[in-house]
């Protein structure tokens, strides 16, 4: 039976991909003097800005992150928290799961960002960029959060939205759920499929008949 309900944050928790692709576009145009499409970038989803940058070959990306991070703040407008999270969250909360976060975002993107959003009271233990050596795909978030809540990998669900998030848990040896209503999509490899929010209750109390 599942204890840690683990979200990844950007296209799970909260609807800012607008925001990221936009901004990501005028980095390029900035520094490149080059267009890019939504499509040829949604790649960057999901993974850290630095590796989203290296494998657009872009100069100087330590100078090139801070600009992209100014300009992703002109799109704050933009961003929202997905229908149907904070409730999800508040009745997770209730019925006593301890929840968490393993983001592909640095912690001063997610200080300055996230920590804004009130489902942020939700989350006690917060892996970062920062705090692992290798990031997604591979399993580094997720098992720096299990040494964290010193939790077992049968006792963690991880919930997100695109292929790098399944391959995290995949390699962790931990349940995945895709967070449909963000990732627009069932081609990605997971053992539960989540249309809304509200589906996840669903498959925790099928979880408990089963326990």
């Amino acid at each position: 039976m599942y204890k840690h309900i683990v979200f990844d944050i950007d296209g799970t928790l909260i609807n800012n991909e607008k925001a990221i692709l936009h901004s990501l576009q005028d980095v390029l145009r900035e520094r490149m003097g080059e267009e890019f499409s939504f499509e040829q970038l949604k790649f960057a989803l999901g993974i850290t800005g630095e590796d989203a940058l290296k494998r657009l070959e872009v100069e100087n990306i330590p100078d090139a992150l801070i600009r992209w991070v100014e300009l992703l703040q002109e799109y704050g407008h933009t961003v929202s928290v997905y229908v149907g999270i904070e409730e999800l969250l508040e009745i997770l909360a209730d019925k006593g799961y301890q929840l968490g976060l393993a983001s592909s975002r640095p912690r001063y993107l997610m200080e300055n960002d996230f920590n804004n959003f009130k489902i942020n009271k939700y989350f006690e233990i917060k892996v970062c960029a920062d705090d692992t050596s290798e990031h997604k795909p591979t399993a580094g978030p997720l098992l720096k959060y299990m040494e964290w809540a010193k939790a077992g990998k049968d006792e963690i669900l991880y919930i997100g939205d695109s292929v790098h998030d399944s391959m995290c848990a995949q390699n962790a040896g931990v349940d995945f759920a895709l967070a449909v209503w963000g990732s627009h999509t069932e081609g990605i490899p997971a053992e539960y499929y989540l249309h809304r929010p509200a589906d996840l209750l669903s498959v925790l109390e099928k979880g408990k008949d089963l326990a």
